[in-house]
């Protein structure tokens, strides 16, 4: 009967290259986020909550189009902000220029791609390739818990990266 009164938790995903120490960095600090104070400078504070969804593929090509949506300039290359600067990927020409072939490569070439890619779905907020932007979307989730942004408040989208 009260079900409908229950708080929504937002809806976190990170898709995880294993093998990329920001990726590896990102997914600790969302899983230490969920069971230890946050931050973690204030010992008195609750850890947040939030539905973590751990992901070790690239994004769907629609998922990545969503993504993108977050990011403030529409003018950024889609092969800019997520082809990574490391010795395997394409150089600047041979880059792919569809979100398809980001999505073959990233299959393909896992190293090519920036990892990770976390996605805040609720409050259309993304981190690629960048821990201190994943602290930003943890600081927007503690922001709306502490009261310092109202549930109805409307964000402008914001996208990080590196």
């Amino acid at each position: 009967m009260f079900n409908s009164f229950k708080r929504r938790l937002p809806n976190i995903s990170i898709f995880h290259n294993p093998t990329s120490q920001p990726s590896t960095k990102a997914l600790s600090l969302l899983r230490s986020s969920l069971s230890s104070p946050y931050p973690s400078t204030n010992p008195s504070s609750q850890p947040l909550e939030f539905n973590l969804e751990v992901v070790e593929s690239p994004p769907t090509t629609d998922q990545l189009q969503t993504i993108l949506s977050y990011f403030p300039s529409k003018a950024v290359s889609p092969s800019h902000v997520l082809i990574s600067a490391h010795p395997s990927a394409p150089s600047f020409n041979e880059r792919p220029t569809t979100l398809s072939g980001i999505v073959q490569l990233a299959q393909e070439n896992p190293q090519a791609v920036k990892w990770p890619i976390v996605v805040d779905w609720d409050s259309g907020k993304a981190a690629i390739g960048d821990v201190e932007g994943v602290k930003g979307i943890l600081d927007h989730l503690r922001k709306k818990r502490d009261g310092e942004i109202k549930e109805d408040e409307v964000d402008q989208p914001k996208g990080w990266f590196t």
